[in-house]
């Protein structure tokens, strides 16, 4: 009986959350990287690279990101399971070709070890400030699915599940880890192929001259086929039919680009409540919940403690999947609760969003940090407290500063005479 090349990994390990990605990729079925070196994220790469021979999986290192991500595409329309590793200036250089692939409704994963920018920025050093990139980069109107692990085991873990949601769903799925998870070394458990759930790739088995590539199924989803099979394949990024052919009359241009970006948004804003993966502690009586994601939600932990041991009623919403957006449970949280305090790796992303469906309800207090580092427990216990205490609906997201931007404010602007 042949090995099952998914086999080669299986066993305890003490590995950092790059290596862990890697294995996982592996793991998942990815058959093949398109990637670029780039601090943090390189560790990924070299992983999957040291073990690809064996599971018969392909490394290969392109010029620069574009050619990346465009060979990551089009090793998919051959019908291989891919992804690309990356991290801030080259995930920007990958923009225009995410949608595209979007648009050609492609299976990817990317995995953005996030670092502090902007451009070269500190490039060993952490951030999470590519968040509303990775929702809104690329033009147009279309939608993508971003996990968000905060620890080795998890970034094995939800690379999978991020392969598994790229197949199901056939868009780009992205893991938005940061470089203090991405180097953080812990136990990983990697277990037999057999015991790791995989979503195989949706391929038609029909009559040749009856597929159509983008007939949606009644969930929405195309199946594929692979480029090369005698299959009638047109791929464009201009809005097409579901021959995949380009709409030349005006009339039907209006119609088809209307249905076509409408199902690509559809496809997985019907289906949120499947894909959205929340961790939620003590907020059923909570006066305060912490929002947060990836490192800073595990530098919450000990905030959250404080503020308990405190006699504060505080709870916390772990966002494993940040997008889709879990409007529903922070709609619902909004009801119940005096505030929302949100500490985030950059000067406010996902906090817009937790305001926008708060809908007035509660305060939503952000907890900035430029990058380079993490919050001090301190200063999120800090934010907590405040927002205990705040009984008012303040309008607008109040800016909490931390002790490091309070220096920064209160001192070093300040003009010398």
């Amino acid at each position: 009986m042949k090995a099952n090349p998914r086999n080669v990994n299986t066993g305890i390990y003490y590995i950092d959350g790059d290596v862990a990605s890697g294995q996982g990729a592996l793991a998942a079925g990815c058959r093949f990287i398109g990637g670029y070196p780039i601090t943090p994220s390189t560790e990924a790469a070299e992983a999957f690279a040291k073990i690809a021979p064996k599971a018969g999986a392909v490394f290969i290192q392109m010029e620069d990101e574009l050619a990346s991500i465009a060979s990551v595409i089009g090793a998919s329309c051959a019908g291989v399971k891919t992804m690309t590793i990356t991290s801030g200036p080259g995930y920007s250089l990958m923009m225009e070709t995410i949608g595209f692939g979007a648009m050609l409704e492609t299976p990817f994963v990317i995995l953005n070890i996030q670092r502090g920018g902007p451009s070269t920025g500190a490039p060993t050093k952490t951030g999470q400030a590519d968040m509303m990139q990775s929702r809104w980069g690329s033009h147009g109107d279309y939608e993508i699915i971003a996990i968000a692990p905060e620890s080795p085991q998890e970034l094995f873990d939800y690379t999978i599940k991020a392969f598994n949601l790229a197949e199901k769903y056939r868009c780009p799925v992205m893991i938005m880890a940061d470089e203090c998870v991405g180097h953080m070394t812990e136990k990983v458990v990697i277990p037999k192929a057999d015991e790791i759930e995989i979503e195989p790739r949706r391929f038609y088995n029909g009559p040749r001259d009856k597929y159509l590539p983008f007939k949606p199924d009644k969930d929405l989803v195309p199946k594929m086929v692979k480029a090369g099979d005698g299959y009638k394949l047109y791929i464009t990024g201009h809005t097409h039919d579901e021959k995949g052919y380009p709409i030349l009359t005006q009339n039907s241009k209006v119609k088809t680009q209307k249905s076509t970006t409408r199902r690509l948004v559809d496809k997985i804003k019907l289906n949120a409540d499947k894909i959205i993966e929340l961790k939620e502690e003590n907020t059923d009586d909570a006066d305060v919940v912490v929002v947060s994601y990836g490192i800073s939600s595990r530098v919450a932990v000990r905030g959250i403690e404080k503020a308990r041991e405190k006699g504060i009623k505080v709870g916390s919403l772990r966002l494993v999947t940040v997008w889709p957006f879990p409007d529903k449970k922070i709609t619902e949280l909004a009801k119940k609760v005096k505030a929302f305090v949100v500490p985030e790796i950059n000067y406010g992303q996902v906090v817009f969003d937790v305001e926008r469906c708060s809908h007035g309800e509660a305060n939503v207090i952000l907890i900035p940090h430029g990058g380079a580092g993490v919050h001090h427990p301190d200063d999120i216990l800090s934010a907590i407290e405040y927002a205990s205490k705040e009984n008012k609906k303040i309008e607008g997201i109040i800016e909490h500063k931390t002790k490091l931007e309070k220096l920064i404010f209160e001192e070093g602007y300040k003009l010398k005479e």
